[in-house]
């Protein structure tokens, strides 16, 4: 079988340009070379397309020194609509070079203009094959305010909670603040539209609450602010079906908050204590028939097209109430969604062969 050839696209302006820049490291180190060839490409903190170096150890996720794509000087240019499918690099002292024809981009980008149906576009208009969620899908699920409507048509239960808008919290703050005190003691502030917990606070009793408002405001104008939910943090991946079939679910990991009072970015990636892992998660066939379900309705009901992490609240009741799902979860070999697929039989390797051969069959 002739090798095809893989453009793997990381970095992107949003606030998780170090998270997408490290999973590029663990797929560059991870992809299959005997199918593939790839091609890395950068995308700055300011948004330009850059030839990357093909070196997975340029990309670790450092407590010390988060990894990031720096304006090498190269411009990456894509192939125009109904043309071959040649790539080229624009040097810095002007020469162009072919980088050969890509048979599918492989996005590895988080957030804002790659995880909200913007890069899923641009490569649509280009008719350059991509593997992942679509435009509907990725745009839906970054915005947590849309992805609660959407559940919530299809009968799934999410977390009790209100939008906040910028403009509404500095017309009138007073009005906001009794709304919230009405969610209950504990609440938890996140914008709408960032993920890896970037700009997410917990609040107890009121306590900092402006200043968790005026963070997550950084990030997005409009903020979710929901009731704390009891029970025990379980994820579950979901992938596309193949040729028509319906989507499948991994087994469900949990993570488990020994010391720490949510599960925020340091815990995610960087190692930080007072985090455990644990997939599978300890629950019994009944539950994980339900969790698994679930998931993968509620992937069906934002229009699921690649992957996605959904992730629940298991309450002491033995409910499950849907928090987030994520289109391009945490993709690195530590994160929850591998982990996931690792324990259902699927490698990290052919985990990334599955999301590729996805996007080659469009």
């Amino acid at each position: 079988m002739a090798k095809q050839t893989v453009a793997v696209l990381f970095g992107g302006r949003s606030s998780e340009h170090s998270i997408s820049s490290a999973t590029a490291g663990g797929v560059l180190t991870a992809i299959d070379r005997d199918r593939f060839d790839v091609i890395p490409v950068g995308i700055t903190r300011e948004g330009a397309f850059v030839l990357e170096e093909d070196d997975p150890a340029k990309f670790a996720l450092d407590a010390e020194k988060l990894p990031e794509v720096v304006d090498n000087g190269t411009r990456v240019r894509w192939p125009e609509p109904n043309g071959d499918r040649t790539l080229r690099v624009v040097h810095a002292d002007g020469e162009v070079a072919a980088l050969g024809e890509i048979d599918v981009v492989l996005p590895l980008l988080h957030g804002l203009h790659g995880e909200d149906g913007a890069i899923q576009g641009f490569f649509d208009v280009l008719d350059v094959p991509y593997a992942g969620c679509g435009i509907l899908d990725s745009a839906v699920c970054l915005d947590k305010h849309f992805t609660k409507l959407a559940l919530t048509a299809a009968g799934i239960a999410v977390s009790p909670g209100i939008t906040v808008r910028s403009a509404q919290w500095a017309a009138d703050p007073g009005a906001v603040r009794a709304q919230i005190g009405a969610l209950g003691p504990v609440v938890f502030v996140k914008p709408a539209s960032a993920g890896s917990s970037v700009g997410v606070s917990r609040v107890d009793d009121g306590e900092g609450l402006d200043a968790a408002l005026e963070l997550a405001f950084v990030e997005d104008d409009k903020v979710l602010v929901e009731s704390r939910v009891e029970g025990r943090e379980i994820e579950v991946g979901v992938l596309a079906g193949r040729d028509g079939a319906r989507a499948r679910a991994s087994l469900p990991g949990e993570v488990v908050l020994t010391s720490r009072s949510f599960y925020d970015f340091e815990g995610k990636y960087l190692g930080g204590d007072g985090v455990e892992i644990v997939c599978p998660a300890h629950v019994d066939d009944a539950v994980m028939a339900q969790l698994q379900d679930t998931a993968i309705r509620a992937f069906e009901a934002v229009d699921g097209k690649g992957l996605a992490r959904v992730d629940f609240f298991l309450t002491p009741e033995g409910d499950l109430v849907v928090n987030e799902l994520n289109t391009m979860p945490g993709f690195t070999p530590i994160s929850m969604f591998p982990k996931c697929w690792i324990a259902s039989g699927l490698s990290y390797g052919d985990l990334i062969t599955e999301l590729v051969e996805a996007g080659l069959r469009g």
